[in-house]
């Protein structure tokens, strides 16, 4: 069972934030059409030449669509496209600023001449504000937003290596169109839907938002540990790997000082006994768990964390996990073509019984254009005299 077969998504979209929400779709038997300049399309398509040819941002976020290249700029396309836009549940965008309304392509202009369909705008800033004319990309708004701030070290802020604010929020724009699907089914109505990145950056700010906005203070980023909770973090073992382990709670910290350090001195001292102490003397403690994995090799280390209840971890590289034995022994990979061939990619992360995903191509450029208008009722002669004008 695919439970998304029969709804048809219609994508203008490029980058990460949309083709992430829309690839979840697709993954769900969604039919995504993704519509493309024509002689261009998604410039991601041309990041790198990783994946046996093609690039890794475009097959992350593509397998399962079709691609139609059309010019909506031209006027000679806007019957085939008005005729798209008329089998499309779902219509989805995250072109540039202004660039969606002068197309007639914006969510309230959608849904007012469409009331079934359920449109969303992706932007940078949102609508109004002194920004909403800006450009955004990931790096753009992790920056404006705080979250390079607390990621890295005081010294050495960091982008964080995943592109939250691009995947934040193209799951907040799926789970909006899922529940405006879901209302659709008793109301017969869609939904005008927008979703900044700015707007999901500052929510996943989570509780540093919180804590400077009640105490007017930033906590300073801690690198591989934590500002709120310690001791937590990575610290180096006998055989020069480096593992990850600490503590959340009180309970946790008597373990950890008692049955790993073996260090009573440590459990019973009184200015450690709240996670607030340990938070003020987290060298001290760092020092301390430093030097107790320093005489140990990274398995042992594992066995006893594991053994008392300590929660812990390897610090693997991102090449170390393609060979990951809990992704291989859990048949985690699948394959899917494209122009070049199969390519791998892991599966989507929910596992429902009963439930299908689809493993469609990853499609090239315009690959679908000719049979998406055929089926709009175009015929080949007049396909052919929009190929003429540049339109497709």
């Amino acid at each position: 069972m695919e439970p998304l077969r029969g709804v048809t998504v219609v994508a203008f979209e490029q980058a990460v934030a949309a083709p992430y929400c829309t690839r979840m779709l697709a993954d769900l038997g969604a039919r995504v059409i993704k519509v493309e300049q024509p002689g261009s399309g998604d410039f991601t398509r041309y990041f790198d030449q990783v994946a046996n040819g093609l690039a890794a941002h475009f097959v992350w976020l593509n397998r399962n669509k079709l691609s139609v290249t059309l010019d909506c700029k031209r006027a000679e396309a806007r019957p085939a496209l008005d005729r798209l836009l008329d089998t499309a549940d779902v219509v989805i965008q995250n072109l540039a600023p202004g660039a969606a309304k002068r197309l007639g392509l914006d969510a309230a202009t959608l849904v007012a001449g469409r009331p079934r369909v359920v449109a969303v705008d992706i932007s940078g800033y949102g609508t109004g504000g002194p920004l909403d004319h800006k450009r955004a990309y990931d790096l753009l708004v992790q920056a404006e937003s705080g979250s390079c701030a607390i990621t890295g070290e005081a010294d050495a802020p960091a982008k964080p290596g995943i592109p939250v604010a691009d995947v934040g929020t193209g799951m907040q724009a799926a789970i909006s169109i899922l529940s405006a699907l879901f209302a659709r089914s008793t109301t017969g109505r869609g939904a005008a839907i927008e979703v900044s990145l700015f707007d999901t950056t500052v929510d996943l700010l989570g509780f540093a938002l919180v804590h400077a906005l009640y105490t007017g203070e930033d906590r300073p980023p801690t690198g591989m540990g934590s500002p709120v909770v310690a001791p937590y973090g990575a610290y180096p073992t006998r055989d020069g790997r480096t593992v990850v382990l600490g503590t959340t709670n009180d309970n946790e910290w008597q373990r950890l000082a008692t049955r790993l350090l073996g260090r009573a001195d440590l459990a019973e001292d009184p200015t450690l006994a709240t996670n607030d102490q340990r938070c003020a003397q987290r060298e001290r403690l760092d020092e301390a768990l430093a030097a107790w994995t320093a005489t140990l090799d990274l398995d042992e280390i594992a066995a006893r964390a594991d053994a008392a209840g300590i929660g812990n971890a390897v610090f693997n590289r991102v090449s170390d996990v393609v060979h990951h034995p809990q992704l291989t022994e859990r048949d985690r990979w699948l394959d899917v073509g494209s122009a070049v061939g199969a390519v791998r990619a892991p599966r989507p992360p929910s596992i429902v019984a009963g439930w299908s995903t689809p493993t469609d191509p990853v499609p090239a450029l315009g690959e679908h254009t000719d049979a998406v208008l055929a089926e709009l009722g175009l015929t080949e002669a007049e396909i052919a005299a929009l190929r003429v004008t540049g339109a497709v």
